[in-house]
């Protein structure tokens, strides 16, 4: 009769093994070319379009600055400056055409749009127009503001994601013939093959 004995040796501190990966958010893109020898290409930072994008949510054109469009930043201030402006411009107009308005309604006649008292510019009709226009105008001046400042943030995100696009030559897609013989049955298997390089 055989007796096998097994023993487990523990491992020493020492021998212990440990991972020494880390792990970094700004990564290296590695080429392996047909040589089989790895070049560093560019240094990529995923972090990058969300930083460009927090730029230019605390304060338009800083994103654009970040990801180095200086031309962008005076058309950024333009769009969003322009609209403020005539958001404020129809809103002060709005407010005097109100509260000539609510005057005229009240009974008072010495709004700036009487005249002389007898025969007024504007009747009550006419006022109630033109508040009804400034506050349209108000109101749609004030959604493009908002789109004006979205679309600044969303141009630093996108224009930092393409910042970083691939675009090396090494680059390829190929589409061609493919013809195999197949070793069990002798018959030739034939198509189109998609190739893509990168």
């Amino acid at each position: 009769m055989a007796v096998a004995s097994y023993s487990q040796e523990e491992e020493s501190p020492e021998e212990k093994v440990t991972d020494t990966v880390t792990n970094s958010l700004s990564t290296d893109v590695m080429v392996m070319d047909d040589s089989l020898t790895v070049k560093k290409r560019r240094n990529i930072n995923p972090l990058a379009p969300s930083k460009a994008a927090f730029y230019s949510a605390v304060l338009p054109g800083p994103g654009q600055i970040y990801n180095k469009r200086y031309w962008k930043v005076p058309l950024v201030w333009g769009a969003i400056g322009g609209s403020v402006y005539a958001y404020t411009w129809n809103n002060d107009n709005y407010k005097r055409f109100r509260t000539a308005f609510k005057r005229r309604q009240a009974g008072f006649t010495d709004d700036e749009f009487n005249g002389e008292g007898n025969f007024p510019f504007l009747d009550d009709g006419d006022l109630e127009n033109q508040q009804e226009r400034f506050q349209r105008d108000r109101d749609l001046w004030l959604v493009l503001s908002i789109v004006a400042y979205s679309l600044n943030i969303i141009d630093a995100n996108v224009d930092a994601h393409l910042k970083q696009f691939n675009i090396d030559n090494n680059l390829a897609l190929d589409f061609e013939p493919y013809l195999d013989l197949n070793a069990v049955t002798n018959n030739p298997t034939y198509g189109m093959a998609l190739t893509i390089k990168f």
